[in-house]
């Protein structure tokens, strides 16, 4: 079995912080994302296959935008995918090609990775809060409605996938936002452990099936090229995220 050595730096950054409304992605070059309160959007001009816990439009689906909206720490609800629905046909984006999402954390300090590679091109972001940290497994007061919150996670890989492949990249991505949130040392209260994520956190990828790539990926965990830069830019956009999030 071959070795690659991917030991090459890879950062975080956070464009927003500094004023900007636009982030064009030097690997995607077809993926542009768009930030004005109360929403970050993005948007692609093609049809990608997508999986998700989004709150509007989960599943496995296809989609060519994913909007992440801000909404109230205090925000809880029933039937967040109806408002969101509301919320589309006010900024007249597709209610059928749209995944969505809510947040309460600070869209500003939003956090972008990529990567590039010869069968395949990465783009992460992440947004952050952690106010209602919780570590998997314990016991804990339960909610049945929508509570805000969140780790929003947004992947785009532009390459080609099987659905199998698709499933091992979430869970190679949950397990990097762990690894960032221990290190971060970020705590549960109810539980005073470290944390593995908060009570409603929800990730979005979407992947090209480009017939450009003539490899199909099979697998996406840490052993392989691409499961290994999809952690690496996971942990670094999640880091970045929350580690900024209480500052200017």
């Amino acid at each position: 079995m071959s070795q690659t050595d991917h030991s090459s730096a890879i950062e975080a950054v956070q464009p927003f912080r500094s004023g900007a409304t636009t982030y064009h992605a030097r690997s995607i070059h077809n993926v542009d994302v768009h930030y004005e309160e109360p929403s970050i959007i993005m948007k692609s001009n093609a049809l990608w296959d997508v999986i998700s816990n989004a709150v509007y439009a989960g599943g496995m689906t296809k989609a060519s935008a994913a909007a992440n909206v801000r909404v109230p720490l205090d925000y809880s609800s029933d039937a967040p995918a109806f408002e969101f629905a509301e919320w589309l046909e006010q900024v007249k984006l597709s209610k059928q090609e749209t995944a969505g999402f809510m947040t309460a954390a600070k869209l500003t300090h939003a956090a972008f990775c990529e990567w590039s590679e010869e069968d395949f091109k990465l783009l992460v972001m992440a947004t952050a809060g952690t106010s209602n940290a919780a570590r998997a497994g314990c016991e804990r007061i339960t909610y049945a409605g929508y509570h805000a919150g969140t780790i929003n996670l947004f992947i785009w890989i532009d390459g080609r996938m099987s659905q199998a492949a698709m499933v091992n990249a979430m869970m190679t991505a949950t397990e990097a936002k762990c690894a960032a949130l221990a290190d971060l040392q970020i705590v549960d209260k109810e539980t005073n452990s470290i944390a593995t994520g908060t009570t409603t956190d929800a990730m979005f990828l979407a992947v090209s099936q480009a017939s450009c790539y003539h490899n199909e990926h099979q697998y996406a965990g840490t052993a392989t090229t691409l499961g290994c830069q999809l952690a690496r830019a996971v942990y670094h956009s999640i880091y970045t995220a929350v580690s900024t999030q209480q500052q200017l």
